[in-house]
């Protein structure tokens, strides 16, 4: 049987399959501008805003975004170096720890994120190119959202490639706009320390947390084609400053802009703001600016209808088994990018209270599951799966996790007296600790501790015996773009 070696230029045809070895490719270094320009992009910059708007100090602000963009993004780069090791997109990962049906819990929670994402991203893309060359916001919410569409088709090769020229114009556009941000007037007092509030200072750490953390479900599908023998230390450090850096930057813009606006006279996603400062340069680079702002936001959107329709063909397999072919990830795709485009059309104007409690509930569902699933893979598995067992129904990691689940769910649950989601709920331990949110810090030891502990009874060694086995089949497979057998 002929295989399907991917060519250039073509459709990508794999998709949650196993990426046999004749198949690796790339550098290590394209993970870099990869998640740099996944991360700079202005939805992160809304990220930046929280704490400010709610009283805190650009000194404070800035502290507190730092701090969870160091923190948040350690989780999301450790996930990255599994890729390269399996060769499987992350999400199919779950399996392992929570069972081929069981992993179900956590894809409806990945799905709704993708979608999520692609609703904020889209509206401020439609925002941003309205602002520059007219139309309705609508139409280009339509526009962005095709071009996303056929980007994510053509698939991984050209998405990497993508970033990296967007890298290079958002690096040289981008750096003298923050140039110029320094260079203008602000109100009296802007820059002074201020004093420490919890509640903001915690909700802001939450929230930027939560958002690198939320990348987490993404990075494997970014780093499944590269070798196996890239160094896990290298992989972590390009995903990691790269992400982080990207990050870190557009959400400290954040804080500049409403610094620089004041609080009462922001337009709530900062385009406006955008538009006057890149004016500062010249007449004419504010539109510059957002036009870049605009395609970045595209460019992400790209990723999430990729990793979004990877999550939707997990979820299919788990009831009834799927052939990974191109036609699958033609309707996969379409139908996320419909879901996406019909909510960011009919959605409402409340941006910024609306991405401020998503991104809290995105921290708050993947918590737990960023715990279990790092545990499993570097201290319970150390990196070694039977790939085969994965995709087979009444495989070795069984239907159901118990471990996982009861870990996650335990987790979880310890963690809802400690949400702080503004209007939505407030639970009785955030109330008495001066409405701070450290839930966090609750969730993620719990679950990973009590992961550990319930899975002290694996038998790690007869789990590497089958994966030694089957790894002779499962090349063969893959190389002939079959699924294992099941």
């Amino acid at each position: 049987m002929a295989t399907t070696q991917q060519r250039p230029g073509r459709l990508e045809v794999r998709s949650i399959d196993y990426v046999p070895l004749s198949e690796r490719h790339g550098k290590i270094w394209h993970l870099g501008p990869l998640w740099f320009m996944s991360n700079a992009q202005i939805a992160t910059l809304a990220v930046g805003l929280i704490s400010i708007t709610q009283g805190a100090s650009v000194f404070w602000s800035v502290l507190a975004i730092v701090i969870g963009v160091l923190v948040g993004t350690l989780f999301m780069a450790f996930h990255s170096a599994q890729g390269p090791q399996l060769g499987l997109p992350q999400m199919i990962q779950s399996r392992p720890q929570f069972g081929y049906v069981g992993a179900l819990l956590v894809w409806l929670f990945a799905y709704v994120q993708y979608a999520g994402f692609n609703v904020f991203n889209t509206i401020l893309a439609g925002d941003a190119m309205s602002t520059t060359a007219h139309g309705s916001v609508k139409l280009w919410i339509v526009i962005a959202t095709v071009v996303a569409l056929v980007i994510a088709l053509v698939g991984y090769d050209l998405i990497h490639k993508a970033e990296q020229w967007l890298t290079y114009l958002m690096i040289v556009i981008f750096g003298i706009f923050t140039i110029t941000l320094f260079l203008i007037h602000y109100p009296p007092g802007t820059f002074t320390i201020g004093s420490f509030k919890a509640a903001p200072f915690f909700g802001q750490f939450g929230v930027v947390a939560g958002y690198q953390i939320s990348w987490a479900i993404y990075v494997s599908d970014y780093s499944r084609y590269m070798p196996p023998d890239v160094p896990v230390r290298k992989t972590f450090f390009w995903t990691y400053w790269g992400s982080a850096i990207g990050g870190a930057w557009m959400m400290i813009v954040g804080v500049f802009l409403v610094a620089w606006a004041g609080l009462k006279n922001f337009s709530g996603t900062g385009i406006a703001e955008l538009d006057q400062i890149g004016n500062h340069v010249f007449d004419g680079f504010g539109a510059v600016v957002l036009i870049l702002a605009a395609i970045g936001l595209v460019s992400v959107t790209a990723l999430n209808m990729y990793g979004g329709s990877l999550t939707l063909i997990s979820a299919i397999d788990s009831f009834r088994k799927v052939r990974p072919t191109l036609s699958v990830r033609i309707v996969t795709l379409s139908l996320t990018a419909a879901l996406s485009l019909i909510g960011a059309l009919a959605a409402s104007k409340h941006f910024l209270t609306n991405f401020n409690n998503f991104l809290l509930l995105i921290l708050y569902l993947f918590i737990p599951w960023t715990a279990v699933n790092l545990v499993d893979y570097y201290i319970v598995r150390r990196g070694h799966y039977a790939i085969a067992e994965i995709f087979k129904p009444r495989g070795m990691y069984g239907r159901w996790g118990w471990r996982g689940i009861l870990a996650y769910l335990i987790g979880f649950a310890a963690m809802t007296p400690f949400f702080n989601v503004g209007t939505l709920y407030e639970g009785a331990a955030a109330r008495a600790i001066g409405n701070a949110d450290i839930s966090f810090f609750i969730g993620l030891p719990i679950a990973a501790v009590l992961y550990y502990v319930f899975s002290r009874s694996i038998d790690t060694e007869a789990e590497r015996r089958v994966a030694e086995a089957e790894a002779g089949e499962l090349e063969r497979s893959a190389a002939q773009h079959q699924a294992p057998a099941g």
